[in-house]
């Protein structure tokens, strides 16, 4: 890489058979599944809240998110919490996968056609090697009546 070109770094995930990622800024930590209490009336992919350091953090599965069906929860599955417009969220994931470092001129736009995830939440597509990541936008993961329903579930 050029030195004056730009890298992003980003944490790389798994749900199902692909592999997305979103930048390491938004991530506090990546944590084991822990126990999560379900709170009544929320959408079918809010899982619930844990109780993180004292911290009680609203949990949602991606895979329900992006309507991939669900998997049972193993010693791969992780909770990635990141920070949604300034609060913090679990995410489910299948797997943490790796920390990567990639040239910001290698992000493709989306393809028109993208039949795993809504493609309003893809930011683009970087190829890294013979591996293809899915940016999200995380922003976009959760509308804003979905944010203020968390938002109350967190207070």
């Amino acid at each position: 890489m050029a030195a004056n070109s730009k890298t992003i770094k980003v944490i790389v995930f798994q749900l199902g058979e692909e592999e997305y990622a979103i930048p390491v800024h938004q991530v506090g930590s990546i944590e084991r599944v822990m126990h999560i209490t379900r709170v009544p009336r929320t959408a079918p992919f809010v899982e619930g809240v844990i109780n993180l350091r004292g911290v009680v953090t609203p949990v949602i599965d991606l895979r329900k998110r992006f309507d991939l069906g669900t998997a049972d929860f193993n010693d791969s599955t992780r909770i990635i919490i990141a920070n949604i417009d300034a609060m913090d969220v679990g995410l489910i994931v299948d797997a943490a996968n790796d920390v990567l470092d990639y040239n910001v001129e290698s992000i493709e736009p989306p393809p028109e056609v993208i039949d795993t995830v809504d493609a309003d939440f893809v930011s683009g597509v970087v190829k890294v090697d013979r591996r293809l990541f899915i940016l999200l936008n995380l922003s976009k993961v959760l509308s804003t009546d979905e944010m203020k329903e968390l938002e109350e579930i967190e207070s």
